[in-house]
């Protein structure tokens, strides 16, 4: 079947995301995978077992689509990144945003968390719209050499919601595209129209002085009202410089759109 992983802290926040773990794992006609790691601290005494009793109460929330539970103790990022091997489709994971803790796979250490995962992550906030249904998909032009990855992630998605996809690219003056970036952004096009997947190209003009790509992404992806923007979570060559900030950005956008994320 078709298996979502979904790795929760417990939280309400993750107790939100877990719906769209559903909804995706509804649309996929699959299953979800609720996984929670205890640490060192919460792996003593009753933490297991309130930890369980948690997780029990969280999968009689969930009706759409069959739902198994996991529970492991270790390194939170080891164990994730182990179990994203197991057969899993996709991974939806939930996050605080820029002031979650230091320590929570769901603040500051998204980014690396999704770089770890060997399967595409989709990353909610809580105050991501729900329902979602995925009719807008918005995905930057980028150089990456493995785009393929988050070409089959996206047309998986789109596939399953019969989604649009606008193939963006910022057009800022004096400033060429790079060779890579125009042949990425052909194979882009090449691949959606080969899969019969709706696209739109848009060549937008910079109307302001921006070095990164993330305002700009998003201020696109919220005034046409796209319901999930898809990057790569890994650096290209060509803004290695300033990747992580950007993407970090873009992971927690404060309209909260959803980021489909594939290396």
């Amino acid at each position: 079947m078709n298996n979502v992983l979904y790795p929760t802290d417990l939280s309400e926040t993750a107790q939100g995301g877990m719906a769209y773990a559903e909804h995706m794992a509804a649309r996929f006609i699959g299953s979800v995978s609720l996984l929670h790691v205890l640490d060192k601290q919460t792996a003593k005494g009753n933490g297991p077992q309130q930890a369980r009793e948690v997780l029990d109460a969280h999968r009689a929330m969930l009706d759409r689509a069959p739902v198994e539970v996991i529970l492991r103790e270790g390194d939170f990022m080891q164990e994730i990144a182990a179990e994203s091997k197991s057969g899993h489709v996709l991974m939806v994971c939930a996050t605080h945003g820029p002031r979650g803790l230091k320590q929570s796979l769901f603040g500051a250490n998204i980014l690396k968390l999704v770089r770890k995962v060997t399967i595409p992550t989709l990353v909610v906030q809580k105050h991501s719209p729900q329902p979602n249904m995925f009719s807008t998909i918005v995905m930057p032009v980028a150089s990456h050499t493995a785009i393929d990855r988050l070409l089959d992630a996206v047309s998986f998605v789109a596939k399953h919601f019969g989604s649009k996809v606008h193939i963006y690219q910022l057009i800022r003056p004096g400033e060429d595209a790079s060779p890579e970036l125009l042949e990425n952004k052909l194979r882009m096009v090449n691949r959606l129209a080969a899969e019969g997947i709706p696209h739109k190209i848009v060549e937008e003009p910079s109307h302001s002085f921006s070095v990164g790509f993330s305002w700009p992404t998003i201020d696109y992806a919220q005034r046409i009202g796209a319901d999930c923007i898809a990057i790569m979570s890994v650096a290209s060559e060509e803004y290695r410089y300033i990747a992580d900030a950007e993407k970090e950005r873009l992971l927690t956008n404060e309209p909260g759109i959803p980021v489909l994320c594939a290396h």
